[in-house]
């Protein structure tokens, strides 16, 4: 028999814990209730272990953001949902980075704590089930979570979209990046504004810049009339940045200054102008580390990241593999005119242990190829030498090799690369953590020598 689910709910205020009380023992819930922080926390260090635990964010006692730190230094792994007034946004905020998965607005509805349960406290599993929500978004879209940093990062979107702030989503390529500043996007009060989108790796630095800002008729050959830019076709929206590290440093400079003061001049104008624009970007880059080497201004990253949401890679979260692979199946089969195909044992087992390198980019890719081949076998091969490619630069890497090796398995890496993101070179040069010009030059040099040997 499936054992019987404990939550504890700490709240000042009787009436709240009555309230909660009731209904959580009509679920057929264990419910221990506590209205003093204090006791609270001399219950869970003796032991007590509960499957969920609601804090309010306001007690007289103790502040529940101090409460929060206190049992999350003794249980990194406990389950912490806020209840908090609307009025405790920036408190909210500071609790989720404090490690909170969700938070409830009180006063709510019995409807809003069934779906908290039902994420984080499924019946007869002790809490440890992941329920699997889907959010349909534009251009068909969608944001998918079975895993408690996915159900977090809800929650931080839910709570982010409606605080008129910056966000920074950062994250490995194929995440679901623009998928997270899409979703806060259509939640915030800003849904029916424009949505703009400028990858900020796709252009040089003097486009990017009048791309940006506009220019006006003569500021540079070429320019026979004046063109306005992403920031003002934006106005009144939100312009997502995207690849915002590789922004060039002399633009940095004038981004910082819109997002301080919401001004900036087109290109070959004195006059400035006012925009109400707010800005989400992303990017896959080592901040911290472009920070130190000087290729990222440590004030804009600050102006930036007023609110930072992390996208963790596929491989850490492989629990939601089964329910992306099946809704991904069902949208594709639906848009493409065929039968979805039932995914055999073998071929889960192995979609479980591939490590997704391209993220929930080449799980997409690979569940569209799979539908158009319907050729279970080679799929079956696809992931298994792609494990054996992965072991094998494994070992190699910790095996001396001569110069001309190691350049055969630079070739190698490159071109794999290239294949795996379908010819795009900045992906291929990011998954191989190199820079975009370096994986230039290489990939020059080495389709010359290859040239050359072909010739021959």
């Amino acid at each position: 028999m499936p054992r019987t689910r404990s939550i504890f709910v700490i709240d000042d205020e009787p009436s709240m814990l009555r309230y909660m009380q009731m209904l959580l023992e009509l679920e057929g819930i264990d419910v221990q209730t506590s209205a003093s922080p204090n006791e609270a926390l001399i219950k869970i260090e003796s032991g007590y272990a509960p499957d969920l635990i609601f804090l309010d964010l306001l007690m007289p006692e103790m502040d529940g953001l101090q409460l929060l730190e206190q049992i999350r230094s003794r249980h990194p792994h406990a389950r912490v949902v806020m209840l908090s007034c609307i009025s405790d946004t920036a408190k909210v905020v500071q609790a989720m980075r404090l490690g909170a998965l969700d938070y409830l607005t009180k006063p709510f509805q019995p409807e809003a704590l069934n779906s908290v349960l039902d994420r984080y406290c499924s019946a007869g599993d002790g809490g440890d089930a992941k329920q699997c929500q889907v959010t349909e978004l534009a251009d068909g879209a969608f944001f998918l979570t079975a895993s408690d940093a996915m159900n977090k990062i809800r929650a931080e979107v839910e709570l982010i979209a409606q605080v008129d702030i910056p966000v920074l989503v950062t994250g490995e390529s194929g995440t679901g990046k623009e998928v997270v500043a899409q979703m806060i996007r259509e939640r915030s009060e800003r849904a029916k504004k424009p949505y703009l989108k400028v990858n900020c790796a796709a252009l040089p630095g003097d486009l990017l810049e009048s791309e940006l800002f506009g220019y006006e008729a003569g500021a540079f050959t070429g320019a026979a009339k004046a063109k306005a830019g992403k920031f003002e076709q934006c106005d009144g929206g939100i312009l997502f940045l995207d690849e915002i590290g590789e922004l060039p440093v002399q633009l940095q400079a004038k981004l910082l200054h819109v997002l301080q003061d919401g001004e900036f001049s087109r290109l070959g104008s004195r006059a400035s102008k006012r925009v109400n624009v707010r800005v989400i970007a992303a990017t896959n880059i080592e901040v911290q580390a472009s920070i130190a080497k000087k290729t990222f201004r440590e004030d804009l990253y600050y102006r930036l990241a007023a609110f930072a949401i992390h996208v963790p890679n596929l491989k850490s979260r492989k629990e939601e593999v089964p329910f992306l692979l099946k809704h991904m199946m069902t949208r594709f089969a639906e848009s493409y005119g065929r039968s979805p195909i039932e995914l055999s044992p073998a071929l889960l087992d192995a979609c479980m242990t591939h490590e997704w390198p391209g993220n929930v980019r080449e799980l997409n890719n690979f569940v569209k190829r799979l539908l158009v081949l319907r050729d279970e076998t080679a799929a079956l091969e696809e992931l298994r030498s792609a494990q054996s490619r992965s072991k094998a630069k494994t070992a190699a890497a910790s095996i001396p090799n001569s110069p001309a090796e190691l350049r055969r398995m630079e070739a190698n890496a490159i071109s794999q690369a290239l294949q795996q993101f379908s010819g795009n070179k900045r992906l291929a040069a990011s998954s191989l953590k190199m820079s975009y010009n370096v994986f230039l030059q290489k990939e020059r040099e080495y389709s010359l020598a290859r040239g050359k040997r072909e010739s021959q």
